[in-house]
């Protein structure tokens, strides 16, 4: 496929990841929880640069997902272009998230600006596989921090999905499951107030995964903080 006159191209691209690995940075994403089997060791602080000096680019995005390298699939995220993104094509990305940094970037960086943000949301929390359940949640949290000017009634209607996911006691998914009701909780004092009641309602459950999610929430969503900012 010919490129766009300007715009780099993928060999380029790719040769340019190749040449910054970083072992050492690559150990330490091992730590982090991040798996590293298709990882190059570049940083979030290099990868925002470069995507800002290769522009938007969605057929380029497309094709650095296809290379399976991890860099390069978060940087896809980074420069695609969210009115171009097809349902189709949101669905065929989370089945490849092997990762929490990937599915939270490529959430929160691209997906919760695309039209179908709010319903893929909700639909993805029924996926079974620990990574495509997260991205339901995580395009949750994202919603919540990004889209300023949307109604609280849409957020409103997370909370019966946050409930249900609250007994999954995978780490990955119940750390989604409470970023989403945390985030909710920290955009106003109405879903302050809303999110706090779920939560203590998901206190209620007593599985493991419910108290630990309630009990992070509460703390937050309670505190002198958040009650502060809120009040402002």
């Amino acid at each position: 496929m010919q490129e766009k006159a300007g715009k780099m191209k993928y060999d380029e691209v790719i040769k340019e990841m190749k040449s910054m690995r970083n072992e050492e940075n690559r150990k330490g994403m091992a730590r982090f929880g991040i798996n590293i089997d298709k990882a190059l060791g570049i940083s979030l602080y290099v990868l925002r640069p470069m995507a800002k000096k290769i522009g938007k680019d969605h057929e380029l995005a497309l094709k650095l997902w296809d290379s399976d390298i991890h860099e390069a699939m978060i940087l896809a995220a980074l420069i695609d272009e969210p009115d171009k993104v097809t349902k189709e094509q949101m669905d065929s990305w989370i089945t490849k998230f092997n990762s929490w940094d990937l599915c939270d970037q490529v959430c929160c960086s691209l997906f919760d600006k695309t039209p179908f943000a709010y319903e893929k949301a909700v639909e993805w929390t029924e996926r079974e596989p620990e990574f495509e359940k997260r991205a339901g949640f995580a395009l949750m949290a994202g919603l919540a921090w990004h889209d300023k000017d949307a109604p609280d009634s849409k957020f409103i209607e997370f909370f019966p999905f946050i409930k249900r996911a609250a007994h999954d006691e995978r780490n990955f998914v119940r750390k989604a499951v409470n970023w989403a009701l945390r985030n909710i909780g920290k955009r106003n004092i109405n879903l302050n107030k809303k999110a706090i009641k779920v939560a203590e309602e998901i206190r209620e459950m007593g599985s493991k995964a419910a108290r630990w999610i309630a009990a992070d929430a509460l703390r937050e969503l309670k505190s002198d903080k958040i009650k502060k900012r809120l009040k402002k």
